[in-house]
């Protein structure tokens, strides 16, 4: 008997690649969109709104395979677009991409799928999933430069078997000639960008749309001289030079945002750097965590060699050379080569060792 597989289409060429190898590799592919209540505005490719779903559909008409949409409209809102505008007020700069792959496509769609009788489901993320030994692991794929890993470890090890990948092996212009030769009308559709939620051109015109409040406040560098005034933490972000308005003899950057005291900190190129952080929320991907390894604070950064201390449920990372703009609300990640071993949230800066 085939095994089943779900594969979640965004309407994109990558998902629609991965339909395409599953159904030749013998499963009986059925391809399955998430509805997420985005409102399309301009001609930006959106990965989640109407236009998205009525591709996705016609590529599963080309490839000759059922497709399904889910309305995952408020549960997008509740435990993606809430916790992005909660945390940015506390703030922090979150990884709603992040958060969407944890809570819907790999906990709400994967319930569905087996809850239904499927035996998979499957993305057209850039990753590897391979059983080594008695384990399943979480690789890097082979295209290093579409490497979404990152946004990857939220995954539960005891579901990586349930998960494929199949772009794994291949890179993105492997992909775009494998949809043109089959047909597909998405072959030369342009990748989504941003996040598919913030559909206004800014945050700042995010936020103001869904009224959240923003309450000026202070701009001060490290000793707490006023240099100018911020319209509202929402509007910054660690490692931020431009917008600030303010004038030096030399290039200020965020360095800190304090929201308890409604403060936005500045300070020279150099304050950027810190030693380490201290990471919550924590989903480890392999029981060998070892003390040694590389970690990546933010998606296109490259991985740097640190020392991680477990420190009851939150890690303790020191690095071995100092990071820059290492952000609370991000993800950091870690690394054994090509294996992910796991990551967690970024909630403190370790300024010095």
């Amino acid at each position: 008997m085939k095994k089943k597989v779900f594969v979640a289409m965004s309407g994109g060429v990558d998902s629609s690649a991965a339909a395409l190898l599953l159904k030749e590799a013998g499963y009986d592919a059925t391809g399955v969109t998430m509805c997420l209540g985005i409102r399309e505005d301009g001609d930006r490719t959106r990965c989640c709104g109407l236009d998205a779903i009525d591709d996705a559909k016609r590529v599963c008409d080309q490839l000759q395979i059922p497709h399904f949409v889910f309305d995952f409209a408020a549960e997008m809102e509740e435990r993606v677009i809430g916790k992005f505008t909660a945390e940015y007020r506390r703030g922090r700069t979150p990884n709603p991409c992040i958060d969407c792959n944890r809570y819907l496509k790999f906990g709400t769609l994967l319930g569905k799928a087996r809850g239904i009788g499927f035996d998979y489901l499957a993305t057209g993320h850039y990753a590897r999933i391979e059983k080594q030994g008695d384990e399943w692991h979480l690789l890097r794929p082979q295209d290093r430069i579409k490497d979404q890993t990152y946004f990857l470890y939220p995954i539960k090890k005891d579901d990586l078997s349930s998960i494929l990948f199949p772009l794994g092996g291949l890179n993105k212009e492997e992909v775009r000639t494998l949809t043109k030769k089959a047909g597909l009308h998405v072959a030369q559709k342009a990748e989504s960008q941003d996040i598919c939620f913030v559909t206004q051109g800014s945050y700042g015109q995010f936020f103001q749309e869904r009224n959240v409040p923003s309450i000026p406040g202070d701009i001060v560098d490290k000793t707490g001289r006023i240099l100018g005034k911020h319209k509202g933490i929402i509007y910054y972000t660690i490692g931020q030079r431009g917008g600030l308005g303010i004038s030096a003899k030399t290039p200020l950057y965020v360095v800190e945002i304090d929201a308890a005291k409604n403060k936005v900190v500045v300070g020279e190129k150099k304050e950027l750097y810190s030693a380490g952080l201290i990471a919550g929320d924590i989903n480890l991907l392999t029981a060998d965590f070892p003390a040694e390894m590389e970690a990546k604070i933010r998606y296109r950064k490259k991985t740097a060699h640190c020392i991680v201390q477990k420190d009851g449920d939150k890690l303790k990372v020191i690095f071995q050379e100092a990071q820059e703009s290492i952000t609370p609300g991000q993800a950091v990640v870690f690394y054994d080569g090509d294996r992910v071993l796991g990551g967690g949230v970024i909630e403190e800066i370790i300024r010095k060792p």
